[in-house]
């Protein structure tokens, strides 16, 4: 869906691309530039570098500040065509640079990003250029209230059902190896996909193709928060990773133990990035779209788990723990694969994903941020523990 390209220093061949997805990043997107260029100088000096943005066509402009932003490495501006958006559909068209330009190794750094620093490029490029990784994934001291998708759904199911020890699958930013660009080329790509769910697809795929991955921790993480996008951002996030956990049934079923993925970089982390979060207004959706959307759960979930959940939401006192969320989670998996439901399963499981926020909420208000930590990393265990209750339903 590329209709867009500039290149005016015309490149041909790179060894190194930093990729810039965006939509409507005007205010901000100079600064990253900046700040990647600084960072290729530094320290990659001797490879052929280019910085590349991959557009929604932004009606603010971002594009036109991306070209005129002064850098020493050059610049290529691609866009969809107009009326195209999603973040998937600017992956693609990096992901087609990637074997035009016969790249070795990509770091894509989100255009929102306020705390990047050209320390950044080193460590996203080097396990890719010198240790030989094909996948690296970014690990950020970020709010316990920030990244909720990542903390109650993408990690624990990647933990719980993949055996992989991967603290933010979905983070926004990566690094990878050309080798990796060509097998997700190859896949099928769904709508959601070509949308939000590209960073979950991307990580899962890495996963199931056992392509060697790793972690680099890199202080805190301040950008956009993404409460405002979460509506959409939730729908497909999930119903990528339901995909995906369907077709990879065979790999994920033969887990038998759980692998630590290795991190680099800084030892310490850093405090995170404060947030309000505004727990009435969660908790006053979560009954609203409880009402709309039991007819399905009742058709999702086993009887026993939906009657707690039905109990809950009739007394309005919600408490979703950590082995009643894993089995609500597992319960939607297998009717994901099961039923018709598709699209209105993931809408329906909304409400409860809320109301398992709230519930964690209010048992962390007053733990420090090393211990909310610890609460969301039980959380995992537990879906690692309870696996052989998804796994007994196929059988």
């Amino acid at each position: 869906s590329k209709c867009t390209i500039k290149n005016p220093q015309n490149v041909k061949t790179a060894d190194i691309i930093i990729g810039i997805p965006s939509l409507n990043e005007a205010d901000n997107i100079r600064f990253v530039v900046e700040t990647v260029d600084k960072g290729l100088r530094k320290y990659y000096k001797k490879y052929k570098c280019v910085i590349i943005n991959v557009d929604n066509n932004s009606p603010d402009g971002t594009g036109k500040v991306f070209m005129e932003t002064k850098t020493v490495n050059p610049k290529i501006y691609v866009s969809t065509c107009n009326g195209v958006r999603g973040k998937g559909n600017n992956f693609l068209n990096l992901f087609n640079q990637v074997k035009e330009l016969d790249a070795q190794a990509v770091t894509v750094v989100d255009a929102d990003m306020q705390s990047i620093t050209p320390e950044w490029v080193k460590a996203f490029l080097d396990p890719i250029l010198n240790k030989k990784y094909d996948f690296v994934t970014p690990y950020y001291s970020r709010n316990e209230y920030d990244g909720t998708i990542t903390n109650n759904i993408a990690y624990p199911l990647v933990y719980g059902l993949y055996g992989i020890d991967l603290r933010q699958p979905i983070g926004g930013d990566f690094s990878f190896s050309s080798r990796i660009v060509n097998s997700w080329i190859a896949k099928k790509w769904h709508k959601p996909t070509k949308q939000y769910g590209v960073d979950i697809f991307m990580t899962l795929e890495a996963i199931i193709g056992d392509y060697k991955i790793c972690q680099v921790s890199l202080g805190q993480k301040i950008h956009k928060p993404s409460a405002p996008k979460l509506g959409p951002m939730f729908s497909q996030v999930v119903a990528t990773i339901l995909k995906q956990i369907i077709i990879s049934k065979d790999k994920w079923m033969k887990t038998d133990k759980v692998v630590n993925i290795p991190m680099f970089g800084r030892k310490k982390s850093g405090h995170p990035q404060p947030m309000g979060v505004d727990y009435k207004s969660m908790k006053i959706t979560s009954i609203f779209e409880y009402k709309i959307n039991r007819d399905i759960l009742k058709r999702a979930l086993t009887p026993e788990i939906f009657g707690k959940i039905d109990d809950m939401y009739k007394e309005e006192e919600i408490d979703i723990g950590k082995t009643l969320w894993t089995k609500v989670l597992y319960d939607c998996v297998y009717a994901y694969d099961t039923t018709d439901l598709n699209m209105g399963l993931v809408e329906a499981l909304r409400p409860l994903y809320f109301g398992r926020l709230i519930s964690f909420i209010r048992r962390t208000l007053d733990m420090s941020h090393e211990e909310s930590e610890e609460e969301i990393k039980e959380q995992a265990k537990r879906f690692w523990e309870l696996r052989q209750y998804l796994i007994e339903k196929y059988k």
